[in-house]
């Protein structure tokens, strides 16, 4: 696989922007991890292998079990390798990610809402959207896995 262009130099202003969106989820006050977490189930959902990649690796670093990565996907049956909060994030990004055929429900959001409170909900959201934009990016202009680079050399 070979990327299609660089985005990063050709839209350097929307990257730097994405970017600043990045910091302020970083400093919004939920937990690494949970982010995390989160940023790779949705690169899942969407099949972007750059992020699946790379937040899979980050997650590594925080010491996340290799069990609970591995299972993300199927969260709903790994039992006790995800507490509520984690539930509850994984939930909303589903449902969320999956904007055009959920609707996202009003039971989901009260559901969501009654674990992390408005504030948390509404900067879970903006993580949510600002993966999917890095997924769409990754995708669409066929951005090559780090772990992939030394392989196709």
């Amino acid at each position: 696989m070979r990327q299609r262009a660089a985005y990063e130099t050709l839209a350097a202003g929307g990257m730097k922007a994405l970017g600043g969106v990045h910091a302020y989820v970083a400093g919004c006050g939920l937990e690494k991890t949970l982010v995390d977490l989160v940023y790779l189930r949705v690169s899942q959902i969407n099949g972007c292998a750059y992020c699946i990649d790379a937040h899979t690796h980050d997650l590594l670093k925080e010491c996340v079990s290799i069990e609970q990565i591995a299972l993300l996907s199927a969260w709903r049956e790994a039992g006790a390798y995800f507490c509520d909060r984690e539930r509850a994030a994984l939930a909303w990004a589903e449902v969320v990610t999956r904007v055009a055929k959920t609707h996202v429900p009003d039971a989901d959001y009260e559901a969501a809402v009654a674990v992390f409170g408005e504030k948390a909900l509404a900067d879970l959201t903006i993580a949510i959207g600002l993966i999917n934009t890095y997924n769409r990016i990754a995708i669409s202009f066929r951005t090559v896995p780090e772990s992939v680079r030394p392989l196709a050399s």
